[in-house]
């Protein structure tokens, strides 16, 4: 009975240090992984004017898929440490001593590392293409529907790729003055607008501005004549019409998991690429138990020794990255030939199953010879 306590009571202890280790270290990573990538929308902010709230709105719908390619990582690195830090601090040698099994040893790693596969299935199978479809559906409409209203007074606000607008100023009443419009949107007839005047209005696909006394200015491409068009009122559309028209398209990572597995035929070209998506999504988060493994592998087998080793972790950490790069390369062969889809579940799984048949596969031997050896010796 005390023994089982014991056992208890070391289960819990271990199992707390990496559930909270890799709570801290997924967080952090994550916070840095975030910061990094959001200075990419930055531009929203410069130029757009944008407010603080906004930017953090958007930028945040990209953390759970952050979340979901680091958390293999992390849990690899979390249950590396803390072993081995419980290895230098000689607390694996006192429950070696009290006749803890390596399997026993490894238990609230392991069950961390199955919490670690469960949060990855949740991330890649329903949060993150969520976040994602609401991520773009965001910046679209920031990019098309949004941002005329933003119009900074001397500045060039660039409202799409081919879209330029600058305002001179605005009056407390929203009257604009001053204005120049560069639409490039046309390929065939690149304009330049000048209004005295203008106000901004909502039309059917997004913002308008109505512009008063003003003046269209093109390029004939045939003769390479200056064609001056003076008005005295006019209509011009801030929204992008190519993407404002009809539904925005959806990419292949806002897609369902049965979307990607049964891929419309369409496009023949992407459809190896929607499956191989299809499968990554169910072997990444596999990967945590088996980099867990690894980790657990270099700290508890081999000779022991009371101070510790680190020729292992070392080892463990260039097999990690060996394993990352295969898994990256297997990733783009089987987009391109579903023919090396097994590979991605090689690569997943099969690191694990080795580590773990070394060091628990004697021990699960000896425990099913164990009732035979009783029946025959009966």
């Amino acid at each position: 009975m005390r023994s089982g306590k014991l056992i208890t009571r070391l289960d819990r202890y271990m199992f707390r240090q990496v559930l909270l280790a890799l709570i801290a270290v997924t967080g952090g990573l994550t916070a840095l992984v975030w910061l990094i990538q959001s200075l990419r929308f930055v531009e929203l902010v410069v130029n757009h004017g944008l407010s603080l709230v906004v930017f953090v709105e958007l930028t945040g719908l990209l953390i759970p898929s952050f979340i979901a390619v680091i958390l293999p990582i992390t849990t690899f690195v979390v249950v590396q440490f803390v072993y081995q830090r419980l290895a230098g601090d000689r607390e694996i040698t006192v429950m070696r001593a009290t006749g803890l099994s390596p399997f026993a040893l490894s238990r609230p790693a392991l069950a961390v590392a199955l919490l670690a596969v469960v949060c990855g299935f949740a991330l890649t199978l329903w949060i993150v293409p969520a976040s994602l479809t609401s991520f773009r559906e965001f910046q679209w409409e920031i990019r098309n529907r949004m941002a005329a209203f933003l119009l900074q007074e001397g500045v060039f606000t660039q409202i799409s790729p081919d879209l330029t607008v600058y305002v001179r100023s605005r009056d407390p009443d929203g009257t604009l003055r001053g204005i120049l419009v560069d639409d490039g949107r046309d390929k065939t007839a690149h304009a330049t607008i000048l209004s005295e005047v203008g106000r901004l209005i909502e039309g059917p696909n997004g913002p308008r501005v109505l512009l008063v006394n003003g003046s269209r200015q093109e390029i004939d491409r045939q003769s390479g004549r200056l064609n001056v068009l003076t008005f005295g009122q006019n209509e011009l559309d801030l929204a992008d019409t190519q993407a404002t028209s009809g539904e925005r398209l959806r990419d292949m990572t806002e897609m369902s998991l049965n979307e990607l597995l049964h891929p419309p035929m369409s496009n023949p070209r992407d459809v190896s690429k929607w499956i191989a998506e299809g499968h990554k999504r169910l072997t990444t988060p596999l990967t945590a138990i088996s980099y867990a493994l690894i980790a657990l592998f270099a700290v508890l087998s081999g000779t022991f020794r009371r101070h510790g080793s680190f020729v292992r972790p070392l080892v463990a950490v260039a097999a990690m990255v060996a394993l990352l790069a295969f898994g990256l390369a297997m990733d783009n062969l089987a987009a391109r030939n579903n023919a090396m889809l097994p590979m991605m579940w090689v690569q997943a799984l099969a690191p694990g199953m080795i580590c773990g048949w070394v060091m628990f596969g004697q021990q699960w031997l000896d425990s099913r010879r164990q009732p035979v050896a009783a029946q025959l010796s009966a």
